[in-house]
């Protein structure tokens, strides 16, 4: 276990899609978690400056969203441009990076390709191997996808890091720390299981049965540990070097 240091905000915009197995690599790796359930009615801190690093997670909810539709991501959208701003160390996932896409000057649309759902591989692109926290991933590491919206275009600046064919802007990087990934790392087979009940259209798209999609997500989990926990840990390092010596 790496040694303990780091603050980390985790903003959890729907309780579908907890940390789970993000947040236990993410707490071995030394970090101290702050997880605030928005549909649970917890409340935002007003800026970053109480906390090292930053987590988004997914949900249903989409970046396309006004405010009075979902106005739970108001201030996810205020935390993730202080995070651009000040290259706070960030991790968003799924809406979370849509978020970020939109918030630093990127576009988000309902995917022209359709819903992307189920265990599929990514990528990398060459930026990648450069990137401390990218770089040791295999050339296509597994993912699970679950999403409807897709980033039609990153912020101008961004490095994109992974890809693959359905949606090009899988992963990518705004500034030097603050990190977006189209897919998820952190399900569990529950997780998947409650998203493809949940959601007829995006398993319709996958043009597989629910059986099957979930065998086959199912079937990746070791295989997302492996290479995703190291990945974490190298992401809490960030984290605690933004902490400082204090840490």
């Amino acid at each position: 276990m790496t040694s303990v240091g780091g603050r980390l905000l985790v903003v959890v915009p729907s309780e579908s899609d907890p940390p789970a197995r993000l947040g236990e690599w993410l707490t071995d790796a030394g970090l101290v978690l702050d997880e605030r359930h928005l549909r649970r009615g917890d409340t935002l801190p007003a800026d970053l400056g109480g906390h090292d690093g930053l987590v988004v997670l997914g949900g249903p909810q989409s970046a396309t969203d006004d405010d009075a539709r979902s106005p739970e991501l108001v201030g996810v959208r205020s935390l993730l441009r202080e995070a651009i701003a000040t290259d706070h160390p960030t991790l968003a996932v799924c809406l979370g990076a849509q978020l970020l896409a939109q918030v630093g000057g990127g576009a988000v649309r309902s995917g022209v390709e359709g819903p992307e759902v189920g265990a599929t591989l990514v990528a990398k692109r060459d930026a990648a191997y450069a990137d401390p926290v990218f770089g040791p991933l295999p050339l296509a590491p597994d993912v699970v996808q679950w999403h409807h919206d897709e980033i039609a275009a990153l912020p101008p600046g961004a490095t994109l890091l992974a890809s693959n064919p359905a949606y090009a802007n899988q992963a990518f990087r705004v500034g030097t720390h603050v990190y977006g990934v189209q897919f998820h790392v952190e399900t569990t087979p529950e997780m998947v299981r409650g998203w493809a009940d949940r959601d007829a259209v995006g398993v319709a798209a996958s043009g597989l049965d629910v059986a099957t999609l979930c065998a086959r997500a199912d079937a990746v989990h070791d295989d997302l540990a492996e290479t995703w926990a190291p990945f974490a840990a190298r992401f809490a390092d960030l984290v605690r070097a933004h902490a400082g010596p204090a840490a």
